[in-house]
């Protein structure tokens, strides 16, 4: 730890840029993809021609209100753009239109868990932009190039108060937030594509203090251990500083991933002069209460309300509950699932086991898994109605089905000669099998050792290729031992 460390507080507030799953940009008509080789995404109005008009993606809109109703956030009815000046070589207007007054969601907060406990960071505000293009400097060695696909792609800012105190807070932080923008289909939350980047604004004071301190701006942060690492390390720089007496700059900083420190990019003594105007070329944009009405009704269970009701109805663990709904996908999955079984604590045994080791083993997202949730159930059916035991259901049936979903759980079961042996006959003549190889074992059983009883099941399984019953098995075993 930096010497005096601990006299000091940390502040820190994070503005994360989200591009919204539109298919078009915010205002044309052009492809808002991913990739694509440079300046294939691009029309007049991307490139802002003259003559050229701008129109609101209404569908963007929508989404940016949707995280917002999620979010708490008030929703804002009379809305405008504003014209946000600067020069850039990736904007091609030379100004950015951006929400400036009268940010779309306002308020509103996000709920953390960190070993201190459960709380809201604050919001201030999410509001609707155009992204920029993009410079590259590798390609040539005398001249930066410009690819334009991205810019006009339509972006939420969302943009907390000074209300982070960790670089632990503000990494759970954005690891909610991300997991909230897939759930919502709001964002594909891909920090590596540049869908969703962060900026730090980092200070110090000492505890006590009310007045915040200098603030560092540290940019595009493109994933969350390295939002951590950036910050971790401005706050020892910060502390170094301050105590060898030296005046923190208020500064924008660039993070190196490959040292895990931080450089200055330029200083940034007074507030820029944006010289925000309202857009001329676009009218206010008005959010009636049918509309939010239909958004709101539109939608789904919240992942927090869906740990509540998995703990109260389904009367599953809390952490089962938080498990299944730390992804969209396994949430649909899940809600999917219970609708074709009732045994929901079976269920959510399965997902977080045999279902979760294999995705994780083969590398494969939930919803590209070939077992589909009706096959799951029939699987979960078999176990529960004594037909097989789940051993032999998660090893032999179950990967089974994962390759040829055709037949039913019980027709595979049939076919590999698996469903369990339930007749007290065939039973009791592998017991005596085993029995009759064990007098010592059974000896020491009849002496007290009743832990053997776990070794003479063991047996009678192996015996019975997994077939025997296990109640019918401990019941003979036992009437057998105590004669």
């Amino acid at each position: 730890m930096v010497q005096g460390k601990d006299k000091y507080e940390v502040v820190i507030g994070l503005e994360v840029h989200a591009q919204l799953l539109t298919k078009s940009k915010l205002f044309s008509g052009d492809s808002a993809a991913f990739g694509g080789e440079a300046n294939t995404h691009i029309s007049p109005i991307t490139l802002a021609y003259p003559g050229t008009l701008p129109k609101l993606n209404k569908e963007a809109v929508e989404l940016a209100i949707r995280l917002g109703l999620a979010c708490g956030c008030e929703i804002e009815r009379i809305n405008y753009f504003a014209r946000k000046n600067y020069f850039y070589p990736d904007l091609p207007k030379g100004y950015q239109i951006s929400q400036h007054t009268t940010p779309i969601c306002k308020g509103g907060f996000v709920t953390i868990r960190t070993a201190d406990g459960k709380r809201d960071v604050v919001l201030n505000r999410i509001h609707l932009e155009e992204d920029a293009g993009k410079s590259i400097h590798d390609v040539d060695d005398k001249n930066t190039c410009v690819d334009y696909n991205r810019a006009g792609v339509p972006l939420v800012e969302i943009v907390t108060e000074p209300d982070i105190h960790s670089s632990e807070e503000a990494y759970t932080y954005i690891t909610e937030l991300r997991k909230l923008v897939r759930y919502l289909n709001v964002c594909d939350g891909n920090m590596e594509e540049g869908s969703l980047r962060c900026d730090a604004n980092i200070s110090i004071r000492l505890k006590g203090e009310t007045k915040l301190g200098t603030k560092v701006e540290v940019k595009n942060l493109n994933s969350i251990r390295n939002v951590k690492k950036a910050i971790d390390y401005e706050v020892d720089r910060m502390v170094e500083m301050v105590e060898k007496g030296e005046q923190i700059l208020q500064e924008t900083r660039s993070f190196d991933a490959t040292n895990d420190t931080t450089f200055s990019l330029r200083s940034k003594e007074e507030a820029n002069d944006y010289r925000y105007f309202p857009d001329p070329d676009l009218p206010p944009f008005i959010v009636s209460e049918t509309q939010l009405k239909n958004i709101q009704d539109a939608m789904p269970a919240l992942p927090e309300q869906l740990v509540k009701k998995y703990m109260e109805q389904l009367h599953l663990p809390e952490y089962d509950a938080r498990v299944i709904c730390d992804d969209g996908g396994t949430i649909q999955y899940f809600e999917t699932l219970i609708k074709h079984t009732t045994h929901t604590k079976p269920a959510a045994n399965w997902m977080l086991g045999p279902v979760k080791s294999f995705l994780n083993d083969h590398n494969v997202a939930i919803e590209d898994f070939a077992l589909t949730p009706a096959k799951l159930a029939d699987i979960i059916e078999l176990v529960e109605s004594g037909n097989v035991n789940f051993s032999i259901a998660a090893h032999r049936i179950f990967p089974a089905l994962v390759k040829d979903g055709s037949k039913t759980a019980l027709e595979t079961a049939t076919e590999m000669n698996l469903l369990q042996e339930s007749d007290t006959d065939s039973i009791a003549t592998w017991v005596d099998e085993v029995l009759a190889k064990m007098p010592d074992k059974v000896a020491e059983y009849k002496k007290g050792k009743k832990g053997l009883i776990g070794l003479f099941m063991g047996e009678v399984k192996k015996v019975s290729k997994g077939k025997a019953d296990p109640k019918v098995t401990t019941q003979l075993l036992t009437e057998k031992l105590s004669q």
